[in-house]
Protein backbone atom coordinates (compact mmCIF):
# COMPACT_ATOMS: atom_id res chain seq x y z
CA UNK A 1 0.00 0.00 0.00
CA UNK A 2 2.92 2.25 0.69
CA UNK A 3 3.24 2.53 -3.18
CA UNK A 4 -0.08 4.38 -3.56
CA UNK A 5 1.73 7.64 -1.32
CA UNK A 6 4.38 8.72 -3.84
CA UNK A 7 1.59 8.12 -6.35
CA UNK A 8 -1.47 10.21 -5.12
CA UNK A 9 0.99 13.12 -4.33
CA UNK A 10 1.84 12.59 -8.06
CA UNK A 11 -1.89 13.21 -8.91
CA UNK A 12 -2.93 15.95 -6.07
CA UNK A 13 0.46 17.88 -7.74
CA UNK A 14 -1.13 17.32 -11.03
CA UNK A 15 -4.64 18.67 -10.28
CA UNK A 16 -3.36 21.42 -8.78
CA UNK A 17 -0.93 22.31 -11.58
CA UNK A 18 -3.79 21.71 -14.00
CA UNK A 19 -6.08 24.28 -12.11
CA UNK A 20 -3.91 27.31 -12.14
CA UNK A 21 -3.30 26.45 -15.88
CA UNK A 22 -7.36 25.55 -16.27
CA UNK A 23 -8.55 29.41 -17.51
CA UNK A 24 -5.92 29.29 -20.39
CA UNK A 25 -6.82 26.56 -21.72
CA UNK A 26 -9.28 25.80 -24.28
CA UNK A 27 -12.79 24.41 -24.62
CA UNK A 28 -11.73 21.10 -26.20
CA UNK A 29 -8.53 21.05 -24.50
CA UNK A 30 -10.61 21.23 -20.86
CA UNK A 31 -12.37 17.99 -21.95
CA UNK A 32 -9.18 16.18 -22.85
CA UNK A 33 -8.04 17.12 -19.35
CA UNK A 34 -10.80 15.84 -17.87
CA UNK A 35 -11.24 12.86 -19.11
CA UNK A 36 -7.84 11.42 -19.21
CA UNK A 37 -7.77 12.11 -15.26
CA UNK A 38 -11.29 10.02 -15.12
CA UNK A 39 -9.88 7.39 -16.77
CA UNK A 40 -6.59 7.85 -14.74
CA UNK A 41 -8.99 7.66 -11.56
CA UNK A 42 -10.90 4.37 -13.14
CA UNK A 43 -7.73 2.50 -13.59
CA UNK A 44 -5.86 3.37 -9.93
CA UNK A 45 -9.62 2.23 -8.62
CA UNK A 46 -9.78 -1.16 -10.19
CA UNK A 47 -6.21 -1.73 -9.14
CA UNK A 48 -6.86 -0.71 -5.19
CA UNK A 49 -9.81 -2.82 -5.80
CA UNK A 50 -8.85 -5.76 -7.27
CA UNK A 51 -5.61 -5.86 -4.94
CA UNK A 52 -5.66 -4.69 -1.26
CA UNK A 53 -9.44 -4.52 -0.95
CA UNK A 54 -9.58 -7.80 -2.78
CA UNK A 55 -7.47 -9.32 -0.24
CA UNK A 56 -9.60 -7.63 2.72
CA UNK A 57 -12.57 -9.11 1.25
CA UNK A 58 -11.27 -12.78 1.47
CA UNK A 59 -10.93 -12.40 5.13
CA UNK A 60 -6.89 -11.48 5.01
CA UNK A 61 -6.94 -8.51 7.18
CA UNK A 62 -3.35 -9.06 7.62
CA UNK A 63 -0.80 -11.12 5.86
CA UNK A 64 -1.27 -14.66 6.43
CA UNK A 65 1.08 -16.73 9.02
CA UNK A 66 2.77 -19.56 8.50
CA UNK A 67 -0.05 -21.55 10.61
CA UNK A 68 -2.76 -19.55 8.86
CA UNK A 69 -1.71 -20.72 5.22
CA UNK A 70 -1.55 -24.26 6.33
CA UNK A 71 -5.49 -24.09 7.82
CA UNK A 72 -5.92 -22.96 3.78
CA UNK A 73 -4.69 -25.14 0.70
CA UNK A 74 -3.24 -22.64 -2.36
CA UNK A 75 -6.95 -23.53 -4.26
CA UNK A 76 -8.72 -22.18 -1.46
CA UNK A 77 -6.81 -18.83 -0.90
CA UNK A 78 -6.86 -18.65 -4.73
CA UNK A 79 -10.83 -19.08 -5.15
CA UNK A 80 -11.44 -16.64 -2.30
CA UNK A 81 -9.34 -14.04 -3.55
CA UNK A 82 -11.10 -14.42 -7.18
CA UNK A 83 -14.31 -14.54 -6.06
CA UNK A 84 -13.72 -11.43 -4.16
CA UNK A 85 -12.41 -9.63 -6.99
CA UNK A 86 -15.47 -11.13 -9.54
CA UNK A 87 -17.40 -8.70 -7.06
CA UNK A 88 -15.78 -6.09 -6.94
CA UNK A 89 -14.96 -5.71 -10.63
CA UNK A 90 -18.56 -6.00 -11.12
CA UNK A 91 -19.09 -3.01 -8.87
CA UNK A 92 -16.07 -1.24 -11.04
CA UNK A 93 -17.86 -1.77 -14.14
CA UNK A 94 -20.88 -0.77 -13.20
CA UNK A 95 -19.40 2.58 -11.61
CA UNK A 96 -17.41 2.79 -14.99
CA UNK A 97 -20.71 2.16 -17.41
CA UNK A 98 -22.45 4.99 -14.82
CA UNK A 99 -19.03 7.41 -15.41
CA UNK A 100 -19.18 6.59 -19.12
CA UNK A 101 -23.21 7.80 -19.62
CA UNK A 102 -22.68 10.99 -17.40
CA UNK A 103 -19.78 11.67 -19.63
CA UNK A 104 -21.37 10.80 -22.98
CA UNK A 105 -24.13 13.14 -21.96
CA UNK A 106 -21.92 15.89 -20.93
CA UNK A 107 -20.39 15.52 -24.09
CA UNK A 108 -23.18 15.97 -26.19
CA UNK A 109 -24.55 19.11 -24.00
CA UNK A 110 -20.94 20.52 -25.03
CA UNK A 111 -21.80 19.34 -28.49
CA UNK A 112 -25.05 21.36 -28.68
CA UNK A 113 -23.98 24.19 -27.06
CA UNK A 114 -21.47 24.59 -29.55
CA UNK A 115 -24.00 24.10 -32.40
CA UNK A 116 -26.03 26.54 -31.01
CA UNK A 117 -23.01 28.88 -30.91
CA UNK A 118 -22.73 27.90 -34.50
CA UNK A 119 -25.69 28.12 -35.76
CA UNK A 120 -26.02 32.06 -34.21
CA UNK A 121 -22.77 32.70 -35.67
CA UNK A 122 -24.42 31.90 -39.15
CA UNK A 123 -27.77 34.17 -38.42
CA UNK A 124 -25.66 36.98 -37.20
CA UNK A 125 -23.67 36.79 -40.83
CA UNK A 126 -26.89 36.51 -42.58
CA UNK A 127 -28.66 39.42 -40.87
CA UNK A 128 -25.40 41.06 -41.57
CA UNK A 129 -25.47 40.50 -45.27
CA UNK A 130 -29.13 41.11 -45.87
CA UNK A 131 -28.55 44.55 -44.23
CA UNK A 132 -26.18 45.26 -46.43
CA UNK A 133 -27.74 44.72 -49.74
CA UNK A 134 -30.19 47.12 -48.02
CA UNK A 135 -27.66 49.60 -49.14
CA UNK A 136 -26.74 48.66 -52.35
CA UNK A 137 -27.60 51.30 -54.91
CA UNK A 138 -28.93 48.75 -57.35
CA UNK A 139 -33.29 47.58 -56.57
CA UNK A 140 -32.69 43.90 -57.22
CA UNK A 141 -30.06 43.75 -54.77
CA UNK A 142 -31.96 45.56 -52.33
CA UNK A 143 -35.10 43.69 -53.25
CA UNK A 144 -32.90 40.11 -52.27
CA UNK A 145 -31.85 41.81 -49.07
CA UNK A 146 -35.56 42.39 -48.08
CA UNK A 147 -36.45 38.69 -48.94
CA UNK A 148 -33.36 36.89 -47.04
CA UNK A 149 -34.52 39.34 -44.27
CA UNK A 150 -37.73 37.92 -44.38
CA UNK A 151 -36.18 34.23 -44.70
CA UNK A 152 -34.17 35.13 -41.41
CA UNK A 153 -37.69 36.02 -39.46
CA UNK A 154 -38.81 32.86 -40.30
CA UNK A 155 -35.95 30.58 -39.19
CA UNK A 156 -34.59 32.49 -35.55
CA UNK A 157 -37.82 33.95 -34.27
CA UNK A 158 -35.45 35.85 -31.86
CA UNK A 159 -34.78 38.02 -34.43
CA UNK A 160 -38.05 38.40 -35.66
CA UNK A 161 -38.74 41.79 -33.71
CA UNK A 162 -35.60 43.45 -35.31
CA UNK A 163 -36.01 41.90 -39.18
CA UNK A 164 -39.22 44.40 -39.09
CA UNK A 165 -37.84 47.04 -37.20
CA UNK A 166 -35.17 47.54 -39.94
CA UNK A 167 -37.18 46.83 -42.93
CA UNK A 168 -39.52 49.22 -40.98
CA UNK A 169 -36.91 51.86 -41.07
CA UNK A 170 -35.89 51.00 -44.84
CA UNK A 171 -39.51 51.85 -45.81
CA UNK A 172 -39.23 55.33 -44.02
CA UNK A 173 -35.79 55.95 -45.09
CA UNK A 174 -36.58 55.38 -49.04
CA UNK A 175 -39.81 56.60 -49.40
CA UNK A 176 -39.95 60.50 -50.80
CA UNK A 177 -39.10 62.99 -48.22
CA UNK A 178 -41.82 64.78 -46.68
CA UNK A 179 -40.71 67.68 -48.34
CA UNK A 180 -41.41 67.03 -51.64
CA UNK A 181 -44.85 67.82 -52.57
CA UNK A 182 -47.49 65.76 -53.06
CA UNK A 183 -47.82 66.06 -57.28
CA UNK A 184 -44.39 65.28 -57.68
CA UNK A 185 -44.73 62.35 -55.78
CA UNK A 186 -44.39 58.76 -58.22
CA UNK A 187 -47.81 57.80 -58.84
CA UNK A 188 -46.78 54.43 -57.17
CA UNK A 189 -43.78 53.34 -54.41
CA UNK A 190 -40.87 52.07 -56.36
CA UNK A 191 -40.18 48.22 -56.15
CA UNK A 192 -37.88 47.44 -53.02
CA UNK A 193 -40.45 49.99 -50.60
CA UNK A 194 -43.27 47.64 -52.27
CA UNK A 195 -41.54 44.75 -51.75
CA UNK A 196 -40.84 45.77 -47.82
CA UNK A 197 -44.41 47.00 -47.07
CA UNK A 198 -45.48 43.13 -48.63
CA UNK A 199 -42.96 41.37 -46.53
CA UNK A 200 -44.34 43.35 -43.22
CA UNK A 201 -47.60 43.20 -43.82
CA UNK A 202 -47.35 39.55 -44.60
CA UNK A 203 -45.04 38.89 -41.17
CA UNK A 204 -46.58 36.29 -38.67
CA UNK A 205 -48.02 38.38 -35.91
CA UNK A 206 -47.51 35.65 -33.00
CA UNK A 207 -44.20 37.05 -32.54
CA UNK A 208 -45.53 40.37 -31.98
CA UNK A 209 -47.95 39.26 -29.46
CA UNK A 210 -45.25 36.92 -27.64
CA UNK A 211 -43.47 39.77 -26.87
CA UNK A 212 -45.71 42.48 -26.54
CA UNK A 213 -44.60 44.90 -29.08
CA UNK A 214 -46.28 46.85 -31.54
CA UNK A 215 -45.98 46.39 -35.43
CA UNK A 216 -43.04 48.53 -37.21
CA UNK A 217 -43.47 52.28 -37.23
CA UNK A 218 -44.96 53.55 -40.39
CA UNK A 219 -45.73 56.95 -39.56
CA UNK A 220 -45.25 59.35 -41.71
CA UNK A 221 -44.38 56.83 -44.72
CA UNK A 222 -45.51 58.28 -48.26
CA UNK A 223 -46.43 55.27 -50.32
CA UNK A 224 -49.49 56.22 -52.29
CA UNK A 225 -50.97 53.49 -54.43
CA UNK A 226 -49.01 50.77 -52.31
CA UNK A 227 -50.77 47.51 -52.39
CA UNK A 228 -51.06 45.90 -48.96
CA UNK A 229 -54.14 43.64 -49.81
CA UNK A 230 -54.35 41.09 -46.58
CA UNK A 231 -51.76 43.00 -44.77
CA UNK A 232 -52.31 43.03 -41.03
CA UNK A 233 -51.22 46.24 -39.63
CA UNK A 234 -53.45 45.87 -36.56
CA UNK A 235 -52.00 48.63 -34.21
CA UNK A 236 -49.70 50.13 -36.26
CA UNK A 237 -48.27 53.73 -36.12
CA UNK A 238 -49.45 55.38 -39.64
CA UNK A 239 -50.10 58.82 -38.26
CA UNK A 240 -49.37 61.16 -41.16
CA UNK A 241 -49.04 58.65 -43.62
CA UNK A 242 -49.72 59.11 -47.58
CA UNK A 243 -52.31 56.15 -49.11
CA UNK A 244 -53.34 57.81 -51.85
CA UNK A 245 -54.96 55.23 -54.00
CA UNK A 246 -53.42 52.40 -52.45
CA UNK A 247 -54.87 48.96 -51.59
CA UNK A 248 -55.97 48.28 -48.16
CA UNK A 249 -58.83 45.52 -49.25
CA UNK A 250 -59.39 43.19 -46.49
CA UNK A 251 -56.78 44.69 -44.75
CA UNK A 252 -56.46 44.31 -40.64
CA UNK A 253 -56.43 47.47 -39.51
CA UNK A 254 -57.90 47.16 -35.87
CA UNK A 255 -56.89 49.91 -33.09
CA UNK A 256 -54.38 51.40 -35.74
CA UNK A 257 -53.50 55.02 -35.28
CA UNK A 258 -54.52 56.79 -38.90
CA UNK A 259 -54.99 60.54 -37.62
CA UNK A 260 -53.66 62.47 -40.28
CA UNK A 261 -53.22 60.04 -42.65
CA UNK A 262 -54.24 60.53 -46.38
CA UNK A 263 -56.84 58.11 -47.61
CA UNK A 264 -57.76 59.65 -50.65
CA UNK A 265 -59.65 57.10 -53.11
CA UNK A 266 -58.15 54.36 -50.77
CA UNK A 267 -59.55 51.05 -51.68
CA UNK A 268 -60.44 49.79 -47.67
CA UNK A 269 -62.93 47.09 -49.04
CA UNK A 270 -64.16 44.33 -46.41
CA UNK A 271 -60.96 46.57 -44.39
CA UNK A 272 -61.46 45.92 -40.41
CA UNK A 273 -61.36 49.39 -38.95
CA UNK A 274 -62.27 48.40 -35.22
CA UNK A 275 -61.41 50.89 -32.95
CA UNK A 276 -58.78 52.97 -35.47
CA UNK A 277 -58.18 56.45 -34.70
CA UNK A 278 -59.17 58.23 -37.88
CA UNK A 279 -58.40 61.98 -36.13
CA UNK A 280 -58.19 64.35 -39.34
CA UNK A 281 -57.53 61.49 -41.44
CA UNK A 282 -58.59 62.25 -45.03
CA UNK A 283 -61.19 59.99 -46.50
CA UNK A 284 -62.15 61.98 -49.39
CA UNK A 285 -63.52 59.27 -52.17
CA UNK A 286 -62.20 56.07 -50.16
CA UNK A 287 -63.92 53.05 -50.81
CA UNK A 288 -65.45 51.56 -47.46
CA UNK A 289 -67.72 49.35 -48.66
CA UNK A 290 -68.06 46.30 -46.66
CA UNK A 291 -65.53 48.28 -44.20
CA UNK A 292 -66.06 47.25 -40.27
CA UNK A 293 -65.46 51.19 -38.48
CA UNK A 294 -66.92 49.81 -35.55
CA UNK A 295 -65.93 52.20 -32.47
CA UNK A 296 -63.56 54.48 -34.65
CA UNK A 297 -62.03 57.86 -33.27
CA UNK A 298 -61.63 61.05 -34.43
CA UNK A 299 -64.58 61.17 -36.72
CA UNK A 300 -68.70 60.86 -36.75
CA UNK A 301 -70.79 58.66 -38.86
CA UNK A 302 -71.68 61.51 -40.56
CA UNK A 303 -68.71 62.91 -41.41
CA UNK A 304 -67.55 59.92 -43.22
CA UNK A 305 -70.64 59.78 -45.23
CA UNK A 306 -69.79 62.78 -46.99
CA UNK A 307 -66.97 61.83 -47.85
CA UNK A 308 -66.67 58.37 -48.36
CA UNK A 309 -68.04 55.79 -50.55
CA UNK A 310 -70.49 53.70 -48.23
CA UNK A 311 -73.17 50.85 -48.45
CA UNK A 312 -75.57 49.04 -46.36
CA UNK A 313 -72.26 46.03 -45.58
CA UNK A 314 -70.52 49.16 -44.26
CA UNK A 315 -70.30 48.95 -40.17
CA UNK A 316 -70.13 51.68 -38.17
Amino acid sequence: MLWLVPLLAGILWAASTAADEYAIIPEWGRWILAGTALAGAAVLGIAVLIGPVARRLAGERHPLTQAERGQMTATERVEALNAARHTLIQAATGLVVVGGVVFTVQGLWYTAQSLDASTQGQVTDRFTKAVEQLGSDKTDVRLGGIYALERLAQDSPRDHVAVYDVLAAFVREHDPKPSVKDKDLPPEPTTDVQGALTVIGLRDTSYDLARNRRVPNLSQIRVPHAYLVLAYLAGADLTGANLTGANLTDTQLMTTDLSDANLTNANLTNADLTGANLTNANLTGANLTGTNLGGVRGVTEDEIRKVARVDTTTIF
